[in-house]
């Protein structure tokens, strides 16, 4: 039986009334976003048209998602709130803070000895206020989810930007950052702006050597980055309905890279298949009874340009492995091109790592497929040399590919079997000689592969592709390798090929497992005494944020312009900085260490005004924050992609950052400097940008009259006495400006409950 199936039937039920009258309100059929959207108003049912785009909107999500080093800041937020219990089904799980350096039985035990004060705390704080815990091991959290708690038609927040994973299984789940967690945990409302929609026409099939990943990088190379921010991308079609739930969910994963506020697909008989495979048939047979309130409208499917903002079609029948990279998702290359890619660009062409798995690509279909070409490698005598290793979604399909026999495979070719968890993906790898700095080529089926992101070097160009593609790469030991086209010389010196991959969606035995690695929460918390040391150079107990002063905010000092790229990985880094997750004085001391100063094109070395001297950027603040100083960070394009993290917002609030001006924001990142009480100001001409200098001194005035859609003034004062004055934008409704006049939306919960 499935968790929670009486909320689900009630979601089903309140469903059926709600999309009846959003048609009616709307006036129009509905797409399958608009539906779940407009059946989970806060208000109830819906009495009004939200524009998309434009409207935010508050919604009441069925469940809430946490992974670990991000559900250490959201559960110290939430217990500031009063509750005596979650107030809606939440969960935590135990995937980011296992490194990957040997294999999975010692890197899990050495993460449960380093990690043991985070996991206990992690465990009493969920025993406590009645979350469900998955212990470290148990499997990274959107393979989980899927396999436990996602369900089609639900809405669901995480604290990870790959929460819209479940998307494969119809639901709208969305990446967030802790302070929004916290305040749907805390039975509070959920903003969001309505979303623009991205209907994507999937025809013809999949076949040979292309898989579902491929979908999404050749989505990714058509959006882009940023092509998805402020966008709900919907897929449809026969093509759609072809494709297994796992393989939905490897697209709706990856959708975070192009900035989607999340992907979806509609419920279908692959759906329903995979719900019954994980035990979930009581929530399978529910869905078919509002089968139709579980995908668009006919209407929608046959003239989708009338009901989406964009369209876009491809048919899968034409479309070819691809491979997307170095150092950005979206650069993607059809396999027919990458060699003379790899040529023409002087990328590394041998290959020293081949990884598959993460929390995109580790399903039964994804492992067995890759499998069927490792044995490939064996039966045709070939020698594999670039390392290879797999990282397991969960423990369920570990020990079902276990028992299958799939581990042992790829055992014969030299795999090596990581940790249910992050791992590489993440930067968890202590991969040895990635010290040295040394030029060299990796190829994943992970989802990111900014600069230094999996092993700290930047001198490492990594690739994204299907685990089928990455598997034979591996084999081949070379990125000029095209499997569909070339051959290999085996150990004999004959020449060989790789056939087709060939596996199956859910194993035929079904799925098996001795532990799944659930605990759930005590009956009655309130003896429970959550457990955290006031020693503990990890977990740190928050103190509120100061209130706005009430005055436009002068004086302030630039801390740093930060030119191009500047991901939540350059703001505030994982790898080994993901231990103090739960310490915010501690990871404040990773505050924009990766990010490339404009003056000297240097990471972690910014200007000092106080002393004229250069140092390191969190040094830098904490002098101008001691001196009572506040600062301004001024960005690029996109500030703030990738990861859902909220310490890249409450690190510069809480060393006293009082701005953030770019050219625009990724969506999560916006909205936790929004939550934290920090000013997220765009620039009205893009041009301004170039007007700052180093030495400047800065106000931002109109602050006193701080009012939706009234842009404020930025001043600079050079240091040759001159001054530059322009608008900026910002996007705060009236909700928002008493989060930023509270000091924090936290602070303005507390206050609702007398805390």
């Amino acid at each position: 039986m499935a968790f929670d199936l009486d909320m689900i039937k009630g979601v089903y039920t309140r469903m059926q009334e709600r999309v009846e009258v959003a048609r009616k309100v709307v006036g129009r059929p509905l797409t399958l976003s608009e539906k779940i959207l407009y059946s989970h108003l806060w208000e109830g049912s819906p009495s009004q048209v939200y524009e998309r785009g434009k409207s935010y909107v508050d919604f009441a999500p069925d469940r809430v998602a946490m992974q670990d080093a991000t559900a250490q800041m959201a559960l110290l937020q939430f217990m500031q709130a009063g509750r005596p219990q979650v107030a809606v089904p939440s969960t935590v799980h135990c995937d980011h803070l296992i490194q990957a350096e040997v294999g999975a039985v010692q890197d899990l035990k050495n993460a449960e000895d380093k990690n043991k004060e985070v996991y206990d705390f992690l465990s009493s704080v969920s025993d406590k206020y009645g979350l469900g815990f998955w212990k470290a091991g148990a499997g990274i959290i959107h393979q989980v989810v899927l396999e436990n708690y996602a369900f089609p038609g639900g809405m669901m927040i995480g604290t990870d930007s790959h929460t819209p994973n479940a998307g494969g299984l119809g639901m709208i789940a969305i990446g967030v950052g802790g302070a929004d967690a916290s305040d749907v945990m805390s039975g509070l409302a959920w903003e969001l702006k309505m979303p623009r929609l991205i209907g994507v026409k999937l025809t013809g099939k999949l076949s040979g050597w292309t898989a579902a990943k491929d979908i999404i990088l050749w989505v990714a190379g058509q959006l882009t980055v940023k092509g998805g921010t402020g966008y709900v991308v919907e897929y449809f079609g026969e093509g759609a309905e072809s494709i297994s739930a796992t393989g939905k969910g490897t697209i709706c994963n990856m959708g975070a890279e192009i900035g989607a506020t999340t992907s979806i697909f509609a419920y279908d008989d692959k759906s329903a298949a995979y719900l019954r495979a994980t035990e979930r048939a009581d929530v399978a047979d529910a869905a078919d009874q509002v089968r139709g309130y579980l995908r668009a409208d006919d209407e929608v499917y046959a003239d989708p340009a009338t009901y989406y903002d964009q369209v876009i079609e491809l048919n899968l029948s034409e479309l070819e492995p691809h491979i997307n990279g170095p150092f950005t998702p979206d650069l993607a290359w059809p396999i027919s091109k990458f060699a003379t890619a790899v040529r023409e660009n002087g990328w590394p062409e041998v290959l020293s790592v081949g990884l598959i798995g993460s929390c995109t690509n580790s399903s039964y279909e994804d492992v067995s497929r890759a499998a069927s070409l490792a044995q490939q490698a064996v039966d045709k005598n070939l020698k594999v040399t670039s390392e290879y290793t797999i990282t397991p979604g969960s423990e369920l399909v570990r020990f079902t590919v276990e028992r299958d026999g799939f581990l042992d495979t790829f055992a014969k070719i030299g795999g090596v079997v990581l940790a249910n968890a992050c791992g590489p993906c993440i930067g968890q790898w202590a991969r040895h000689g990635a010290e040295k700095g040394e030029k060299n080529s990796i190829i994943t089926s992970f989802n990111r592969n900014f600069s230094k992101r999996a092993d700290g070097n930047p001198n490492t160009h990594s690739f994204v592709a299907s685990p089928e593609i990455v598997t034979a790469m591996a084999i081949a030991g070379r990125l000029t390798f095209n499997p569909l086209t070339d051959t290999l010389t085996n150990v004999d010196g004959v020449e060989v090929m790789l056939d087709e991959p060939s596996g199956l969606e859910l194993p035929t035995r079904g799925f098996d497992v001795e532990d799944a690695g659930y605990q759930a929460p005590a009956e009655d918390g309130s003896e429970v005494k959550v457990l955290v040391s006031p020693t503990s150079d990890r977990l740190q107990l928050l103190e509120p944020f100061k209130e706005w002063e009430g005055t436009d905010l002068k004086g302030l000092k630039l801390l740093i312009k930060a030119k191009g790229k500047c991901t939540t990985d350059h703001i505030s880094m994982a790898g080994p900085w993901l231990k103090y997750r739960g310490h915010l004085d501690n990871i404040s001391n990773n505050m924009l260490i990766g990010a490339v100063n404009f003056y000297n094109e240097k990471t972690n070395t910014v200007k000092n005004q106080l002393n004229n001297q250069y140092s390191e950027v969190p040094a830098v603040q904490r002098d101008y924050k001691a001196h009572g100083i506040g600062t301004i960070v001024v960005g690029d394009e996109n500030y703030g992609e990738g990861s859902s993290r909220e310490h890249a917002a409450m690190e510069p609030r809480f060393l006293g950052v009082r701005a953030i001006l770019v050219k625009s924001f990724a969506r999560i990142h916006e909205t936790n400097l929004k939550k934290q009480g920090m000013l997220a100001l765009t620039f009205a001409n893009n041009s301004d940008y170039e007007k700052i200098q180093e030495d400047d001194s800065i106000d931002i005035i109109g602050l006193e009259t701080f009012a939706e859609g009234q842009p404020l003034t930025i001043v600079l004062h050079h240091n040759d006495g001159t001054t530059d004055e322009f608008p900026v934008n910002h996007t705060y409704n009236s909700q928002q400006i008493e989060w930023f006049k509270a000091g924090s939306a936290l602070n303005i919960i507390r206050r609702s409950v007398g805390a």
